[in-house]
């Protein structure tokens, strides 16, 4: 039984095999803290109202339309049963158009994750044809959705007894690397420096366990509302000084081996010995 209401119904299609389906939001942020606006001066809370920019009038929200600016303060006003009489198939069925090999996909194009499961028992079968010939080939689907009054891409893959869909994002969503990256110089760097951060890297290296995330401003914002309600006073931590350039690149590595380590000293290089030192010699340099 799912846990939460569908947020869109409808038919998945691959060639003449169709089956019913129900589409839930993967995530959700209704555990965040949030915040209502409020009269400082009250207590109260505040309400926002709608107000024509030039009459400076409030509108009543029966009288909100949407509207496409095609000029300088020129709209088209466009009713919602407009949009929705605009009849394309993947307003209620997603289509499959094609297979991909999932690695081929650039992730920057993903953008909300949904799960999506069989609406009716009828359709079980069907549903689960679609999910295993996925699984097996190590394929994912691209089809299309209709949300939110807007046509999206969606991938399509097997998860578990279900698939996950995510939505991706159009060529002209993506901004291009070349404005960002392109003033970015090549940087040649030397092989001993190369080394010691992948020795950092090899330290620090896990699995990926979501699990062990932990939001804490989120916690520290709990914690700050818990005093609150008790009459406890709150104490502004000054915020710290952000750390100083680094003057010596190859010395904040070392430390930084040293400070994961517990070592005072940094890893020595291949191939490299400690020389044993004799008997009495420390006694002979003091002596000397």
């Amino acid at each position: 039984m799912a846990a939460s209401r569908p947020y869109w119904k409808g038919y998945l299609k691959l060639s003449l095999v169709s089956c019913p389906i129900a589409v839930y939001t993967a995530a959700s942020s209704g555990d965040r803290v949030a915040f209502r606006q409020i009269n400082k001066k009250t207590g109260n809370r505040l309400r926002q109202q709608l107000v024509d920019d030039v009459t400076r009038e409030v509108v009543d929200s029966a009288d909100k339309v949407r509207g496409y600016e095609y000029s300088k303060n020129e709209y088209i006003m466009v009713e919602d049963e407009e949009l929705d009489a605009i009849a394309i198939e993947s307003n209620h069925t997603v289509e499959i158009d094609s297979f991909v090999p999932r690695e081929q996909i650039d992730e920057r194009y993903f953008e909300s994750p949904y799960y999506i499961c069989p609406n009716d028992k009828v359709g079980q079968d069907a549903f689960a044809v679609i999910r295993e010939a996925m699984r097996g080939k190590g394929m994912v689907a691209l089809g299309r959705i209709v949300l939110a009054k807007r046509e999206r891409v969606i991938m399509l893959q097997a998860w578990e007894n279900g698939l996950m869909g995510t939505t991706l994002r159009y060529p002209y969503e993506l901004r291009a690397t070349k404005d960002y990256f392109g003033d970015i110089p090549d940087v040649k760097i030397p092989g001993e420096m190369l080394k010691l951060a992948e020795h950092i890297l090899e330290t620090k290296k896990a699995d990926f366990k979501p699990s062990a995330f932990v939001d804490r401003y989120e916690e520290a914002v709990v914690a700050m509302l818990k005093k609150k309600q008790a009459g406890l006073p709150t104490t502004n931590v000054p915020r710290s000084a952000p750390a100083a350039n680094v003057v010596n690149l190859m010395d904040a590595l070392r430390r930084s081996i040293q400070a994961a380590s517990g070592s005072p000293t940094a890893p020595r290089k291949s191939g490299e010995e400690k020389k044993p030192v004799a008997r009495g010699a420390n006694k002979q340099r003091r002596a000397s």
